[in-house]
């Protein structure tokens, strides 16, 4: 059974900063791929940031890339999420998920393939 909590979410300036932890079970975190996700009112789920537990190979939405740093805390199982110069336009749902790895050494990119949903941590930036 997989089990992910997010915490860390609140209401933050622009150009501000929050981290957001994802707790995992010890299962859960021995996942090759893990990932933050966002859903804004009205849109599709995004994907934001993945990070692949044994190559330490990391991916950035475009639209974060330069703000926001993904990582782990593996005597944790926790991830992170790193966001600094927050934009009105971050604000949303964030969720953390696991995932399959492709070529051994990156993440899949594409929201369904993710699983494990924890119940979102909300983020809003006015």
């Amino acid at each position: 059974h997989v089990q992910l909590v997010e915490s860390g979410g609140g209401l933050v300036q622009p150009g501000g900063s929050l981290r957001l932890s994802c707790a995992a079970s010890e299962d859960t975190y021995r996942d090759y791929c893990m990932g933050w996700f966002r859903q804004a009112p009205g849109k599709e789920r995004e994907i934001v940031a993945t990070s692949h537990r044994r190559s330490g190979g990391t991916y950035y939405a475009g639209s974060v890339k330069g703000r926001f740093t993904i990582s782990r805390d593996n005597a944790k199982n926790t991830l992170y999420l790193q966001m600094n110069s927050l934009k009105p336009e971050d604000t949303a749902m964030y969720y953390c998920a696991t995932g399959p790895s492709r070529y051994g050494s990156s993440c899949v990119e594409s929201p369904p393939l993710y699983s494990g949903w924890g119940q979102g941590t909300q983020v809003t930036v006015s």
